[in-house]
């Protein structure tokens, strides 16, 4: 029993010694998740991410995270991901993300039922001007709402030089 107390501690400490130093992401400008509610994503549940962007000289690769559960009923998925710079210009994006073989087999990580993907739309991209820009992305299939997607996420990183 004392055993198992004293890996306890020793496990919680090093969860919470390295979920606060060391485990950040230099390169990354934004890696944001949000839960889509009950699993059922409607047209009018648009996520937004906002975006700083404090040197619009170096490339920057832009990924649209998501996750969903094994019981999601098809092999991809399509997306609009609106991007709105600091002049107010937008730019709609009408994206396919793959999800899965055509055998079936999910091409994502798998942890019990979910699968998480992070899929890069956009590499190597400059923003025009430093400033705070807008994503917004919203599901652009047939069904309403789009059943068993757990989450939608945005990640910004600048390229690793």
């Amino acid at each position: 029993m004392k055993r198992v107390l004293i890996l306890f501690y020793i496990t919680a400490f090093s969860a919470t010694f390295f979920s606060f130093t060391g485990c950040t992401d230099k390169n990354a400008v934004i890696d944001q998740n949000a839960d889509v509610p009950d699993h059922n994503w409607t047209y009018l549940n648009k996520f937004k991410y906002d975006v700083k962007i404090d040197d619009e000289k170096i490339p920057y690769n832009i990924y649209m995270n998501l996750r969903v559960t094994a019981n999601y009923k098809y092999s991809n998925i399509f997306v609009l991901i609106t991007e709105a710079g600091p002049d107010k210009k937008s730019e709609v994006l009408r994206w396919e993300l793959k999800l899965a073989n055509k055998d079936g087999e999910w091409l994502g990580v798998g942890s019990g039922n979910l699968y998480s993907y992070q899929s890069p739309f956009l590499t190597g991209y400059k923003f025009p001007a430093k400033g705070v820009y807008h994503f917004f992305i919203e599901q652009n299939m047939r069904d309403n709402p789009l059943r068993e997607v757990s989450n939608v996420g945005l990640r910004v990183e600048k390229v690793a030089r």
